[in-house]
């Protein structure tokens, strides 16, 4: 009598537990960035969290602050960032310790995740660039801080 091929030959194990064994392992590659966020912020709360799942469903190793916690104090000291600037725009730590904030930070963030590097090549085109640093810098960040500071945030 043969005997049965065995399960996990040929099928895999399912996504969730490969991404279990990875986070067991001891080599596990140190962040890539660091992001810091303001996690108060609902928009921006919620933007980073579908950062961080997409990042977690694959195992891609990137960092993630919240400065609205407090528990960012030594991150923010070593770059001389104070918690409110920090509030204002999204900002990124990268491997090599330099800090990007803004637009940059954006780059950086979404250069490191499969499903996102067009948009960071788009946002690095000379004609995209400026628009892009316009919309955030002008527009897009201050009215989120105001927004979050008229909510005690």
């Amino acid at each position: 009598m043969r005997e049965a091929p065995r399960r996990d030959r040929f099928f895999p194990p399912p996504r969730a537990l490969c991404l279990m064994r990875m986070s067991q392992r001891n080599d596990i590659a140190p962040a890539r960035v660091t992001t810091l966020y303001h996690g108060a912020c609902p928009i921006c709360g919620t933007e980073v969290a579908h950062y961080r799942q997409y990042a977690a469903e694959r195992a891609l190793p990137l960092g993630w602050q919240d400065v609205s916690d407090g528990a960012d104090a030594p991150l923010l000291a070593a770059h001389g960032v104070d918690r409110e600037a920090a509030k204002r725009r999204l900002h990124v730590v990268t491997a090599d310790g330099r800090l990007l904030a803004g637009v940059d930070a954006f780059q950086a963030l979404w250069a490191e995740m499969p499903r996102y590097r067009w948009l960071a090549r788009l946002v690095g085109l000379p004609i995209v660039r400026p628009l892009a640093e316009l919309v955030y810098e002008r527009l897009l960040a201050p009215a989120l801080y105001r927004f979050n500071r008229r909510r005690g945030r």
